[in-house]
């Protein structure tokens, strides 16, 4: 690792990677993996290099003196006004890529990189970080004492410290300028507000999901889609709302994830509605295996009973049979036996409690067993004697 690298307070994996122009680890947030870094003449493409600062804030800036920029590498950025510290995420052509998919459309949007960062600015950087937990504490209570319906969640200082980013949640639109003149009045800095949601504001804080894993949003996710309910009903996952929401208390981004794939394989299945006809019986719809292709019928519309388990090819010959007037003697295949259902063990509604008195009970047993050896054995002497 290099000097300059060490000089940030955060931990950048620069020197370890998955391709010869060591790539970097994917230890930052949002980061991008490089590709295309070990391809000769990519950072020739482009002078466009991509810049991370505070949780999920990236900016792009031209390389306009040529600076020989690796990712990991720590710069200073043209800022309004002064500079800004970053730390570089992307170079070469995936920079062009990325500003695609951050709908950068004026060209005034993107910077100039002044320089790699000198002690004096990372000193510069470590005073301003300091400062920010004291600065949300006390802005907070500036803003209660103004009766703002409004929850400050976060605070940025810029590199140079002199300019200071509030991000705030709200339900309703706030009017904050008398609260923007007294925390100029109180910080001596230029303030600037940025309205946030639950879920970027989850990601700002970080946390572990109900999957074990760290936070989507606070790991890679940069722009959030939508999510609705009808996620859930394509993957037939039960519409509780303890189950489907997140950190944020909104439904969790996953639910997007894998819908398409549900959606498509849904597409092979028989109706809902559809009902089998046997000899026998009515079969009707109980649940269903999306992605296995196996649905289970059940003679009673409401409860389960006489299930049938089948594959979604068999369920479609039975349907095109009953629309010819047939009906088979049974949903199974022919010549096939009835699969039987496994036993069902609900270990939920056990007692944890069962396993302590059995121990109690051994216990016990070895308690009375004492006396009685203890006789055994003084009968014994007194035969001796």
């Amino acid at each position: 690792m290099t000097e300059k690298t060490k000089e940030l307070p955060i931990k950048v994996g620069c020197d370890r990677g998955l391709c010869h122009q060591a790539v970097g680890r994917q230890d930052r947030q949002l980061n991008t993996y490089d590709w295309l870094a070990d391809v000769p003449g990519n950072l020739e493409t482009t002078d466009l290099v991509e810049v991370q600062f505070k949780h999920t804030r990236k900016g792009y800036y031209h390389n306009v003196n040529n600076l020989d920029l690796k990712k990991g590498d720590i710069v200073a950025v043209e800022a309004s006004p002064g500079h800004d510290i970053g730390v570089v995420t992307l170079t070469g052509r995936l920079v062009k890529l990325q500003i695609k998919k951050a709908n950068l459309k004026s060209a005034d949007d993107i910077k100039r990189i002044y320089r790699i960062a000198r002690p004096a600015d990372m000193d510069k950087f470590r005073e301003a970080k300091a400062r920010e937990h004291s600065t949300m504490i006390e802005s907070r209570q500036i803003a209660k004492g103004l009766g703002l319906d409004m929850k400050i969640g976060d605070v940025e200082y810029q590199g140079d410290g002199n300019k200071a980013i509030f991000y705030y949640i709200a339900d309703e639109r706030v009017d904050f300028r008398q609260l923007i003149k007294d925390l100029a009045a109180a910080f001596h800095v230029r303030i600037e507000m940025k309205q946030i949601g639950a879920r970027q504001e989850a990601g700002r804080i970080g946390g572990t999901g109900p999957c074990g894993r760290e936070l989507c949003c606070a790991t890679w996710m940069k722009n959030f889609s939508s999510v609705s309910t009808n996620a859930a009903r394509f993957q037939d996952i039960s519409l509780n709302p303890q189950k489907l929401a997140g950190m944020c208390a909104k439904l969790k981004c996953c639910l997007n994830y894998e819908v398409d794939d549900y959606m498509e394989a849904s597409k092979r299945l028989p109706g809902r509605e559809t009902i089998l006809q046997t000899q026998d019986a009515d079969y009707h719809l109980f649940k269903a295996d999306i992605l296995a292709g196996i649905v289970t019928y059940s003679t009673d519309k409401n409860i389960a009973a006489n299930l049938e388990t089948i594959t979604a090819e068999r369920a479609k010959e039975v349907i095109e049979m009953n629309r010819r007037g047939e009906k088979p003697v049974s949903l199974q295949e022919d010549g096939s036996q009835k699969s039987e259902a496994k036993p069902h063990v609900d270990l939920a509604a056990g007692d944890i409690s069962r396993f302590d008195k059995a121990k109690k009970k051994k216990k016990k047993k070895n308690s009375n067993s004492r006396p009685n050896n203890q006789k055994k054995e003084g009968k014994e002497k007194k035969d001796a004697e």
